[in-house]
């Protein structure tokens, strides 16, 4: 674990500072070659790029992972992994379901038009479950759950491969959990490009939501606007701010938990003094040392003036996870504008949200939550609207919305809202 201390400065100057020391600069990555390949070459294309750029040591042949296979290995599961799993499943629909609207509204209006508004379900969604250094089947559940409370039909998951050319069981015992209806063995970011717009095998998607590796972001960005998508939900990071009397031993177990998502994952602890920064760092090098998942990874540390000026650096920093664990700071939780989810005091480790809390792990990085939010039942629904208009309505209206179209010079907008006023009076 590599550390640095920073000295205070203006917050949105020093975040900046923070994420440049992280990599902030870092080029995109360019996943046009891998779009021309999933395009040109369709399923064929996916088992040559996943032999390629996945951990496979297996040829794979082909993409589909049968539901049996899931089924399966959800038999196989350890009791308490499927139980844990169940009550992650049951917490996050709980709190999805609270995230939904209530039908649909119907106005009147004035004139005696009426505009019902609502929402919808998109047909189909697709979850990215992360491979790699580590299996991510809490990802099936906070992608799955939330699509599933949103009323989509068809949910489609893919994930890489692991060695022996198939996905984890326990991904796959989650899926099954969750009702998948087709999975697919496949990831990077040519598993977004297939999702966005289809191979032989698998057939696209409406929106697409899980986090992943610059190279799945950067793909996400490129479909966007084909397909929806969640956030830009790419390497972990989180952001503590501990007081006097908060447990440095609780904190560093916090933060080299992310720390196990990978060597990108961005940390950063916020203190009221130097002594209280030289606990942490102790404890922290300790927990490094004995535990092989904590690779090398970084931590910023600053020491702020107050616990006022450390929410400020916060909503200026938009971390993934923010943890207030002293009192004062926690005072301010509601000040907190940016942040992907918010833990409260001593007990509320990221970690509870990164499983069973019930709260969603799929969360905006890279400060991107200033204007990202949680994954919730709204990234996979539409909001519609539908229009009826009687006689009245029509009447006190077509002239005013004629004189407008005409003033835009669109004319035959005006014809045809006076066309219903000339239609009405003559059935008169």
């Amino acid at each position: 674990m590599r550390f640095r201390r920073l000295e205070w400065a203006a917050p949105d100057e020093l975040a900046a500072g923070i994420r440049e020391w992280f990599g902030g600069g870092r080029a995109p990555a360019d996943v046009s070659a891998i779009a021309s390949v999933v395009a040109e070459e369709g399923d064929a294309g996916l088992l040559r790029l996943t032999a390629e750029f996945d951990a496979t040591e297996v040829t794979p042949e082909t993409l589909v992972v049968e539901l049996d296979e899931a089924d399966d290995a959800l038999d196989a599961l350890d009791p308490e992994v499927e139980a844990a799993l169940r009550i992650a499943i049951e917490n996050v629909a709980i709190v999805a379901s609270a995230q939904l609207t209530e039908g649909e509204r119907e106005v009147l209006l004035p004139q005696g038009q009426t505009v019902a508004v609502g929402e919808v379900p998109v047909a189909a969604a697709g979850i990215y479950a992360p491979g790699g250094r580590a299996s991510y089947p809490s990802t099936v559940v906070m992608g799955c759950v939330t699509a599933r409370v949103a009323g989509v039909e068809r949910l489609v998951l893919v994930a890489p491969p692991g060695a022996d050319g198939r996905i984890n069981k326990t991904t796959l015992a989650a899926a099954a959990i969750c009702g998948v209806d087709e999975i697919y063995a496949v990831g990077g970011a040519q598993a977004i490009f297939a999702l966005a717009r289809g191979t032989e095998s698998i057939k696209p998607v409406n929106v697409i939501a899980g986090p992943g590796n610059d190279w799945v972001q950067a793909a996400k960005k490129a479909v966007f606007g084909e397909v929806g998508i969640d956030s830009l939900a790419g390497p972990s990071d989180l952001m503590v701010i501990l007081g006097e009397d908060t447990d440095p031993e609780l904190a560093a177990l916090d933060l080299c938990a992310q720390a196990e998502h990978g060597a990108e994952s961005l940390l950063l602890a916020v203190g009221p003094s130097p002594e209280v920064m030289d606990r942490l760092q102790v404890e922290v090098e300790k927990i490094a040392a004995a535990q092989p998942s904590v690779q090398d990874c970084r931590l910023a540390m600053v020491v702020a003036p107050s616990a006022e000026l450390a929410v400020d650096l916060a909503n200026a920093f938009a971390p993934e996870h923010l943890q207030l664990m002293d009192e004062s700071s926690a005072a301010l939780a509601g000040r907190i504008r940016t942040a992907g989810c918010v833990f409260t005091g001593p007990e509320a480790a990221t970690a509870f949200g990164d499983y069973v809390a019930g709260s969603n792990h799929v969360l905006p990085t890279d400060g991107t939550g200033k204007i990202f939010g949680p994954l919730s039942p709204a990234t996979f629904r539409r909001r519609t609207a539908r229009v009826s208009l009687n006689a009245a309505a029509v009447a006190e209206l077509a002239g005013p919305l004629d004189a407008l179209a005409r003033a835009e010079g669109l004319p035959v907008h005006g014809m045809s809202a006076t066309a219903r006023n000339s239609h009405g009076e003559s059935e008169e």
